[in-house]
């Protein structure tokens, strides 16, 4: 199992690395380290308040035994002095000589700066819910793309019947020309645009956020960025009305927008 570390690139690094290091100790256990009890005395030894284990429930169980993989970390927000970091993982649950039933969730962490390092405030596990039993077509052929790449809970998203179409069909569109790494699409994003009151499109399922754009991360140096601002045109021509990215096309209009927080993906919101 990969260990996650933050791109060099990356405008926070040990914001994101805290977060990632504090989701993977509360996700992983061995046998007798079940529990709430157990999570709790895992958090203090990383310095941070047991408090925070009343939203982050999801990612407890009575498993003898889990693991945990974080599969990206990306920005649900920037401010001076607080930072939410998205934390995309998978989980193991089972026994050590027995099978393990995969999973996985969203975590979305929020930490605010502290004299000597970021201190997190909250840790939110998001559960997408039961899958419906009726799924759109276009529901049905993202779930079925061997080029749309769904973490966990942005699956769970889909097969819940909670995304619009709009945002399914431009998943579609997109992947004929790209292959995507999504890592958010509904869950475990902030229910509001972050320090706002304003409803985001994500708890809406009207968004999705890209983090690697054929097999290239959107925040690493390397990729180049006429693929990321390719991918943002794309997307406007699929459907987006509103795009934000690391940097803004040449000669963007105004459906583009770029600041901190989308320096690490490709964030594509949908009015219906």
């Amino acid at each position: 199992m990969t260990v996650w570390t933050p791109n060099p690139a990356d405008v926070l690094p040990d914001v994101k690395l805290r977060a990632a290091r504090v989701v993977e100790a509360l996700g992983t256990w061995g046998p007798g380290k079940a529990g709430r009890a157990a999570a709790a005395a895992r958090l203090r030894e990383l310095g941070v308040d047991d408090g925070v284990l009343t939203e982050a429930l999801p990612l407890l169980g009575a498993a003898p035994a889990a693991a945990l993989e974080v599969l990206q970390a990306q920005y649900g927000g920037i401010l001076p002095g607080s930072v939410s970091v998205l934390v995309v993982c998978r989980q193991w649950r089972g026994r050590p000589d027995g099978p393990a039933r995969s999973g996985g969730t969203t975590v979305d962490v929020r930490l605010r700066a502290a004299p000597r390092e970021w201190a997190v405030t909250q840790v939110r596990a998001n559960d997408p819910g039961p899958p419906s039993p009726v799924l759109s077509t276009p529901a049905r052929d993202v779930l079925r793309s061997a080029r749309i790449e769904l973490p966990p809970a942005a699956r769970a998203d889909v097969m819940s019947g909670a995304v619009h179409d709009s945002v399914l069909t431009a998943l579609l569109r997109l992947s004929a020309a790209y292959r995507i790494g999504v890592s958010v699409i509904r869950s475990g994003h902030p229910l509001h645009v972050f320090g706002t009151t304003r409803l985001s499109d994500h708890s809406q399922g009207r968004a999705f956020d890209t983090y690697r754009i054929n097999g290239r991360l959107v925040v690493d140096r390397a990729t180049p960025r006429r693929l990321v601002t390719g991918y943002m045109r794309a997307a406007v021509r699929a459907g987006s009305l509103n795009v934000g990215g690391p940097y803004l096309p040449p000669g963007g209009g105004g459906a583009f927008f770029s600041d901190a927080t989308h320096h690490d993906h490709v964030h594509a919101g949908f009015s219906t």
